[in-house]
């Protein structure tokens, strides 16, 4: 459940500026020191004082808001505001003192179109190409290391899903911000917790009349029934953690485990999972941190082969060569050429324009 409450000095005490700061992403408590993630930094330690009495007094705001004791016994703590996951161990089980973990997740897109293509992150084709693959109902699968920034991908591609296309997202941690980035579509938001699980989400989703399922991320043998109800018609995006794209079948088989229907379930993965985006992130010679789409790829299942269509590697063009079933939706869509795109997104006319302008240029 989120609580609402203000992002005030007082409350926040020294974590306030990096909350403020739109460009640090974790602000991180160890008991002793304190870390910053931030998106063009990287990570970086602060020597801000972190007293023992504003630990108690914040410790204290927070289990006031959520109604929760914290102590020797009951000793995690966790809350969630519009903007902010936290999370506070207790020094009886973190023994090198008290940590406090704060996540911030804005509910905004921190990328558009012109600032994708401006910073590097992926070319013009690419982005034409991923855009399309949305609009002809595709599944997606992003992927990479922890902290890349996979969901912050899925948001900004979420918003070429039509109005009138009903979204779910499951989540854990609320993230996504599905009906705050896109105000005018039909979505319902989904939290897991002890009383809902994963699977038990997934499942409850098409008594719910979906047109996609968007799930945080694919963790465990969730995933088998996530690829089943995809199966049905049902369209949507996960993330997962890896490392390239090539994996990305062995990785699910991994998390489903050993089952007797394995071939039928790898089948499924490449039947079912559209396009791969592999994001990285590395330090520019400015010693500033750039994000970027390193891999793209198709999964395509054929006349009983499974294969896999790589045409983006170490964030260069390798091919452009789709598979005839992808071709087939991409034209049933109306889209006769998938690396160009001159559709406009309702909520980013400019840089739509923008995108256009780019595509017509010598």
């Amino acid at each position: 459940m989120k609580y609402h409450w203000e992002l005030t000095e007082e409350e926040f005490g020294p974590f306030y500026p990096f909350i403020r700061n739109r460009n640090v992403t974790d602000i991180d408590y160890n008991g002793r020191n304190l870390w910053i993630a931030d998106l063009k930094k990287g990570r970086y330690r602060v020597d801000v004082p972190v007293t023992e009495e504003f630990m108690e007094q914040f410790t204290h705001r927070v289990a006031n808001r959520v109604n929760k004791p914290f102590n020797k016994t009951n000793n995690v703590l966790e809350a969630e505001t519009d903007a902010l996951r936290i999370s506070i161990v207790h020094e009886s089980a973190a023994v090198s003192g008290r940590s406090v973990c704060i996540r911030k997740s804005l509910p905004k897109v921190r990328h558009t179109v012109e600032s994708m293509l401006d910073s590097g992150y992926c070319s013009i084709e690419i982005l034409s190409l991923l855009i399309n693959c949305v609009r002809a109902k595709m599944n997606f699968a992003f992927c990479g290391e922890p902290g890349v920034g996979k969901t912050e991908c899925a948001k900004f591609f979420s918003r070429f899903i039509p109005a009138n296309q009903r979204a779910i997202t499951i989540e854990d941690n609320l993230e996504m911000h599905f009906h705050e980035i896109n105000p005018e579509n039909d979505c319902v938001e989904l939290q897991v917790s002890k009383d809902l699980s994963y699977t038990d989400a997934i499942k409850l989703c098409l008594r719910q009349n979906p047109k996609w399922i968007i799930l945080s991320e694919a963790r465990s043998t969730e995933v088998q029934y996530l690829l089943e109800q995809w199966s049905t018609g049902v369209y949507g995006f996960t993330t997962l953690h890896l490392d390239d794209l090539r994996n990305l079948p062995d990785r699910i088989m991994n998390m489903i485990g050993r089952s007797r229907d394995a071939d039928r379930l790898e089948n499924y993965i490449y039947e079912f999972i559209s396009v791969g985006v592999l994001i990285r992130q590395h330090e520019n010679e400015r010693g500033l941190l750039e994000r970027y789409i390193d891999q793209m790829c198709f999964y395509d299942r054929f006349e009983g082969k499974n294969d896999i269509y790589m045409l983006l590697d170490d964030g260069k063009l390798v091919s452009r060569l789709i598979p005839g079933d992808i071709l087939k939706r991409l034209m049933r869509a109306g889209i006769s050429e998938p690396f160009q795109c001159l559709e406009t997104c309702p909520y980013e006319p400019l840089d739509m324009g923008f995108l256009k302008n780019m595509a017509d240029a010598p």
